[in-house]
């Protein structure tokens, strides 16, 4: 079986997370393969300023040792393996992502309401929701549904992480 490995980008500010409908037809937050010679940190960086337009920083989970060489990569807030299908669903066709989830705020406070990727539209969800497990609808293009039980642990950590992470200078 074919494995990739992949970073997922929870951005959170304000109690919310910003998620989208993915073509797999879930709720999902920004992410996607690690590019060859690309660390983890450059990756999710990447993509969550490919898929959303919004530069982020990194929310620390844990703290760092105190040696200054070599240099430290921030540590994932979890990883996760998905089991995938590829094309026609069949059996030779699934492959892994072992994912990298990392958590992340806008470097600027006051970010759009709502980014868009193309066709695909973000919305921001907020706390309440995600902790009533309420129907997400993106009213822009109708596409409606709940946030997968995975999804909705991580975007309420998420969310706390952010609330608890010191304020940048000038917030």
């Amino acid at each position: 079986m074919q494995r990739h490995f992949t970073v997922t980008g929870f951005v959170s500010q304000r109690g919310r997370t910003a998620l989208h409908w993915h073509r797999l037809e879930a709720w999902l937050p920004p992410g996607g393969h690690i590019e060859p010679n690309e660390d983890p940190l450059q990756a999710v960086l990447r993509e969550v300023r490919e898929e959303t337009g919004l530069e982020v920083d990194v929310l620390p989970t844990s703290a760092g040792y105190g040696y200054a060489r070599p240099p430290q990569l921030p540590v994932p807030a979890a990883m996760a393996v998905y089991d995938l299908e590829d094309g026609d669903g069949q059996l030779r066709d699934r492959h892994q992502h072992i994912d990298l989830i990392y958590f992340t705020r806008p470097l600027v406070a006051d970010g759009p309401a709502a980014a868009r990727d193309g066709e695909e539209a973000w919305v921001w969800v907020d706390e309440p929701a995600l902790r009533a497990g309420a129907v997400v609808t993106d009213a822009a293009s109708g596409r409606s549904g709940r946030v997968a039980d995975d999804v909705r642990e991580l975007a309420l950590a998420a969310i706390a992480a952010e609330r608890a992470a010191p304020a940048r200078a000038g917030r």
